[in-house]
């Protein structure tokens, strides 16, 4: 038995304890791949600084400089500048900082003095400088540890007040990292819709908001909204919402600026003060979720001392809060639904339809619950991993219900299914068998989820009937096979996926895996190819003489070479929806009763690319 006494207590300084408990502080580390990954954390807590100043009215501007391969952020805000003699206690010691003054930041998402510290320690190299009254001061860190620090009067009497910050990442913590500009200027997006009149310049780039907001919403619903939006803004509230023709609602969160991605109570207030608002207008009274199918909307609320979960701040707690903000955002919903009646018009007759729909619905899904429990008990094309998370529903209600580490692949018939089946990790691998080629949803209600005994079982498979919330998985893979039939057939998963559950592809759960093309090999190694430029590569390495096999479909490679390329080295392609995608329109051009039309799209492609050639 190993002993325990007074020499395995062991104290760690606030910069090792940072390093070493990255989780309590940021989260995950990741390389940058994920929008949520550690580097942009980073670079969010030192923005959050420069955005606390500007809510209370000092420096319109934030200037952000990132290299985009060494990894180097800078960001000079123009407000008061940290005082000169706390500049590096406040980077360095934690539970210092300026935010625990009310009277000095009314509305702050930073109350725990931890955020920049948490920079510091987790960078190579971290440096900060303070400006205000014609003086700076300034420090020189490494590993969160200080190297040299310095103050004086200012050689340039015109150098503006403010604070500057310049932090390499530690590529020892942040392994491979890659800052990916379309997460950086998403995040800095939702700054500048979060803080109207607010300017943040991204390596000369400018991003502003004139409406706040409601330019969030215009853009996310841009081709799809049914009326105007509804915009109310104040000092401590804002909200915007709007609705389209989808299935599902979609929500954007804030509280003090700090996006809350779970929501919270500011969240579950607006959804029951909107349904409150629209009963009273209408005289009616319609069901929350009919209100809330196909909603896309944002809350933004500003107070003092919230009560966040974790240090992550993603969901709001508060409790206090919730009858009073229930109440206010019910009063001003109806005054908008008042000032703008052509627009509330629509509205209702939008939820008159989900309701009459939904009633239908009902009908069709208890018929389909008891066929499928006169059938079985369990789901027959259902080959399951044994290693995936159960959901407590009543202690872990709203949260995530899978295991990151889970997968489930969709593939096309028994004979590749029943080869992956036997290839997997059964620990975290599942397998759900297609039965060919599945039904084209384009153009067809929720009802066909129900009816079709395939999307039934599939979504029975998933547990996402009611909320994704239970999703069992951490990613959905589409296996099919490299050929014409296999793209169909992703074309049509994709539809599916993207008309019922778009949110499942928003937030990177869905996924195709690329099957080699190619195994070449010799007695002493083996290599799988996905492009002819990767074949000549292998063949040069394994020699002329070498074995060269063409993998027609997945049905045809046998267990040991399935294992090679659904494990660590496993390359999966995200399927993604860009911002400025009209999906509705793009699913009935490629999916929809419009043959003569893509075929003329496709012989005229064929002619440009031949043109090129």
């Amino acid at each position: 038995m190993a002993n325990y006494d007074d020499s395995n207590i062991k104290h760690l300084s606030a910069m090792e304890h940072i390093r070493r408990r990255i989780g309590m502080y940021i989260g995950r580390a990741g390389n940058g791949s994920d929008y949520d990954d550690g580097i942009y954390v980073l670079m969010k807590e030192v923005i959050d600084n420069a955005i606390d100043e500007f809510i209370m009215g000092n420096g319109k501007r934030i200037d952000i400089n990132l290299d985009w391969n060494t990894g180097r952020c800078q960001i000079r805000d123009y407000g008061r500048g940290i005082p000169l003699g706390k500049v590096v206690d406040c980077v360095s010691e934690l539970n210092t900082g300026g935010k625990f003054d009310t009277e000095s930041f009314q509305f702050s998402v930073g109350m725990n003095g931890v955020g920049t510290k948490a920079v510091n320690g987790l960078s190579d190299e971290f440096y900060v400088r303070s400006v205000r009254e014609g003086e700076f001061s300034e420090a020189t860190f490494e590993k969160g540890i200080l190297k040299s620090k310095r103050r004086g009067k200012l050689k340039d009497p015109n150098e503006r007040t403010g604070t500057f910050v310049s932090f390499l990442p530690d590529a020892t913590i942040f392994k491979n990292f890659k800052f990916r500009e379309d997460h950086v200027m998403r995040r800095l997006k939702m700054y500048a819709y979060l803080n109207a009149g607010l300017t943040l310049v991204l390596n000369g780039e400018r991003i502003c908001s004139d409406e706040g907001l409601k330019d969030l919403i215009a853009d996310e619903a841009q081709f799809e909204k049914l009326y105007q939006p509804f915009h109310f803004r104040s000092k401590t509230l804002e909200f915007v919402f709007t609705h389209t023709n989808r299935f599902s609602e979609e929500y954007y969160s804030f509280v003090n600026g700090q996006h809350t991605t779970e929501g919270g109570t500011h969240l579950t207030a607006f959804k029951e003060g909107l349904t409150k608002a629209l009963n009273e207008y209408s005289k009616k009274k319609f069901d929350g979720d009919d209100v809330r199918e196909g909603i896309v909307g944002a809350i933004s609320i500003r107070m003092q001392e919230p009560t966040f979960e974790g240090q992550a701040k993603t969901k709001l707690g508060s409790p206090e809060i919730r009858a009073d903000l229930v109440a206010n955002i019910k009063k001003e919903a109806e005054a908008l639904f008042h000032k703008f009646p052509a627009e509330a018009e629509k509205l209702i007759k939008k939820i008159d339809e989900t309701s009459k729909l939904r009633s239908q619905l009902n009908t069709i899904k208890k018929q389909a619950r008891e066929r499928s429990q006169a059938v079985s008990v369990r789901v027959p094309q259902l080959k399951d991993c044994k290693n995936h998370l159960h959901l407590d529903r009543k202690d872990k209600a709203g949260k995530k219900g899978y295991g990151e580490d889970t997968m489930i692949f969709l593939t096309e018939g028994k004979s590749a299914g029943g080869t992956l089946g036997n290839a997997r990790d059964a620990m975290n691998q599942a397998v759900f068998f297609l039965r060919g080629k599945c039904l084209n949803t384009c153009g067809l209600n929720k009802d066909v989820l129900y009816k079709n005994e395939e999307f039934f079982n599939l979504i029975k498979t998933l547990d996402i009937e009611e909320t994704l919330d239970h999703l069992r998985y951490g990613k959905i893979i589409f296996a099919t096979d490299a050929d014409v039939d296999g793209l169909h057939i992703r074309m049509l998963l994709t539809t599916f996926f993207m008309r019922f559950y778009r949110q499942l592809i928003l937030d990177g759960r869905v996924f195709i895996l690329e099957t080699p093309l190619f195994r070449v090999r010799n007695k002493k190694e083996h290599y799988f190819c996905y492009t002819d430029e990767e074949r000549e590569e292998a063949i040069r390495k394994c020699g002329r003489g070498c074995e060269i096999t063409r993998f027609k479909g997945l049905g045809e490679i046998d267990k040991e070479d399935f294992r090679g390329f659904i494990g660590e080295e496993m390359r999966l392609t995200p399927v993604t929806c860009s911002d400025d995608t009209d999906v509705e329109k793009t699913i009935k051009f490629y999916m929809g009763a419009n043959t003569p039309e893509r075929k003329d799209y496709i012989m005229e492609s064929l002619v440009c690319d031949a043109a090129e050639f």
